[in-house]
């Protein structure tokens, strides 16, 4: 097993949006190799010329967390191609089969190099957003095991940022709702992250020192979702309305 012909078929599925059956139907791996496949597809885009921006935390609600037999949560890498812009298009056939939810995103102030606390971590924030995350499995039916998942960069795929707030804005209990053409979808609490959303700021500091991932300042982290995903279609506007922290949308063509 080539840890990097893996990588090179998860990036060849996302970068030509056509889906592939699940890594691990054919090859055994660790979580921890999945992290190196993971690692090993994104410098594929690296070399494309995209650059790092963010991470992303998956697994953030308890529920998800029992449905996947998992106990902690997986993390993926943010590029500035996966950046969306508020208020503009988005092509549908980019995606394989893509689905959006609803997030908080934080602005990181100074650089993370080390698993912070609670206590300390607005010292590393700038402010806080809310935000849509696009996910994309690159696996045939969105099905997939824990070390698939990581190894396909955590279904990273696009992510829309709202205007940003002061670090100090109560965002531990927000309302959100997922907006499809006017019509809620999907309703939920910021609360539904962790208890709290900082905790994924927390989490990622962790995860990334432990695989050597520095945070750097300027970079996003997406915080995981608030509700459950919904699937993309031709001719939608996605909107994501959240307490205090305003609106954020694109449209789907």
């Amino acid at each position: 097993m080539n840890l990097k012909n893996l990588a090179k078929i998860v990036d060849d599925a996302a970068l030509n949006a056509k889906p592939i059956a699940q890594l691990s139907l054919d090859n055994q791996f660790s979580e921890k190799e999945a992290y190196e496949i993971q690692a090993n597809s994104i410098a594929r885009r690296y070399n494309r010329g995209e650059k790092l921006v963010g991470v992303k935390l998956g697994f953030t609600s308890k529920a998800k967390m029992e449905q996947m037999g998992v106990h902690d949560m997986i993390w993926g890498r943010l590029t500035d191609k996966m950046l969306v812009g508020r208020n503009t298009n988005i092509l549908l056939e980019k995606f394989i089969h893509p689905r959006a939810e609803p997030e908080i995103c934080f602005l990181v102030k100074k650089e993370i190099n080390k698993e912070v606390s609670m206590d300390e971590v607005k010292e590393y924030i700038y402010g806080v957003a809310g935000a849509i995350e696009i996910i994309d499995s690159r696996y045939q039916n969105f099905k997939f095991s824990l070390e698939d998942v990581i190894a396909d960069n955590c279904s990273s795929a696009g992510f829309v940022i709202g205007k940003w707030h002061n670090v100090d804005t109560p965002i531990e209990d927000l309302k959100m709702d997922l907006i499809v053409n006017d019509e809620v979808v999907q309703s939920g609490s910021s609360k539904a992250i962790l208890g709290n959303p900082w905790e994924s700021v927390v989490a990622a500091s962790r995860l990334c020192a432990q695989y050597g991932q520095v945070i750097k300042a300027g970079n996003y982290i997406m915080a995981g979702a608030a509700t459950s995903a919904v699937y993309l279609e031709k001719n939608q506007t996605v909107k994501v309305e959240v307490d205090t922290l305003g609106s954020i949308q694109f449209t789907v063509q």
